[in-house]
């Protein structure tokens, strides 16, 4: 039996209500974008295709999403059950991660109202990367809803059906370690094909193999910044001998990320490009920077145990993780032609209201729903 319970407390407080505001404001930009085409509302072009949407809701949007990616292989395939109280929050996040960033595709999309064909084989493209990625995606969202169904079943107790499903949830976790190590992989391979049109910095071989590790640190980093905002925001106990242990993860992973990102770009004799000045070489050094900080703050063992230390750390992970994955989508992404972009207002306001909903989803469900456990067993 789950030790997990709904925190109670009213919904609909001032910081809730401020954040309805943003979505409303959104809503109203994505119908204006369905009503009067993205050039309306976007500075979207020939030469970028795909913008902030894109760039952030998806691509770093899904790594902020691995959090139960990351808890899942910890605990089912390393066998590390002791972090199991931390799956279901994880779980949640990939939620609201992954279905707001398949809502971002619907609305970036020209022809929104044939997304279906994805999932048509006659209109499939088999050899495409994008069309991997779609479909690894769409049904990693399905997987993802059916691993939180047992929330849902032990709120309105229903324990026969609950039964049922943990005969058969094997399954979908085994798909739900698969898919993002093939989509996350995917996303890097994507920007292969950009060939001369992306900056060295940013181009190279190694690409599926640093998005599959950025999404895994970043996975990591955002169970414990989840879980610091929770102990902070419901008054809860703070779960720091799991985070703690949890932390030690971190530095293999991202000190493994670092020595390929950094070595690879020594090999290739780009590191006078990366002190060059200018945008991109400066945005090279401000994302690993961040990365850099984050692996000398936790490989010392006293920082772990710091509340403080392990928030600053997993802060600094995900502003670098996610500068890491923008620089390679948009920063150092040159289609030449004279293309520019930069994103519109609108679109920043409809990024702001999804990452809003999100928030606010969080807020209801793990007021209403058994998805935080009773921090006094951890």
């Amino acid at each position: 039996m789950s030790e997990a319970k709904p925190m109670g407390g009213k919904i609909f407080t001032i910081p809730f209500l401020c954040l309805a505001a943003v979505v409303v404001l959104g809503v109203y930009f994505v119908a204006e974008r369905f009503i009067y085409g993205l050039g309306a509302v976007t500075n979207l072009s020939d030469g970028y295709p795909w913008g902030i949407w894109i760039a952030y809701d998806v691509v770093v949007g899904t790594a902020f999403a691995c959090g139960g990616y990351s808890m899942a292989l910890l605990v089912y395939i390393f066998n590390k059950g002791e972090y199991h109280p931390l799956v279901r929050p994880a779980i949640m996040t990939s939620i609201f991660g992954y279905t707001f960033a398949g809502v971002s595709v619907i609305i970036d999309l020209g022809r929104y109202w044939q997304a279906y064909n994805i999932f048509l084989p006659q209109f499939s493209n088999f050899r495409s990367v994008l069309l991997e990625v779609a479909l690894c995606i769409g049904t990693y969202v399905m997987v993802l809803w059916i691993e939180f169904a047992p929330v849902f079943l032990e709120k309105i107790k229903a324990q026969k059906l609950a039964a049922k499903l943990n005969r058969l949830i094997f399954i979908f976790i085994a798909l739900g370690i698969l898919l993002p190590t093939m989509h996350q992989s995917s996303l890097g391979t994507m920007m292969l094909a950009a060939g001369n049109k992306l900056s060295p910095l940013w181009w190279g071989s190694f690409l599926p193999l640093l998005f599959l590790l950025s999404a895994l640190t970043m996975g990591y980093a955002v169970v414990i910044f989840e879980s610091s905002v929770a102990a902070l925001g419901f008054n809860r106990p703070y779960e720091i001998r799991l985070l703690s242990k949890l932390s030690g993860v971190i530095p293999w992973v991202l000190g493994f990320y670092l020595l390929v990102r950094l070595q690879d770009i020594n090999a290739r004799n780009l590191l006078p490009m990366a002190f060059s000045g200018g945008l991109a070489a400066n945005m090279f050094l401000l994302e690993n920077f961040f990365l850099i900080g984050a692996l000398l703050i936790l490989i010392y063992p006293a920082n772990r145990r710091s509340p403080q230390m392990l928030f600053l750390a997993s802060m600094a992970i995900m502003v670098g993780g996610g500068m890491y994955r923008i620089n390679a989508y948009l920063v150092g992404f040159d289609p030449g032609g004279g293309f520019h972009y930069f994103p519109t207002v609108q679109e920043l306001v409809v990024t702001l209201a999804i990452i809003s909903l999100e928030i606010m989803g969080y807020i209801w469900f793990v007021k209403r729903l058994p998805v935080l456990h009773d921090a006094k067993h951890a």
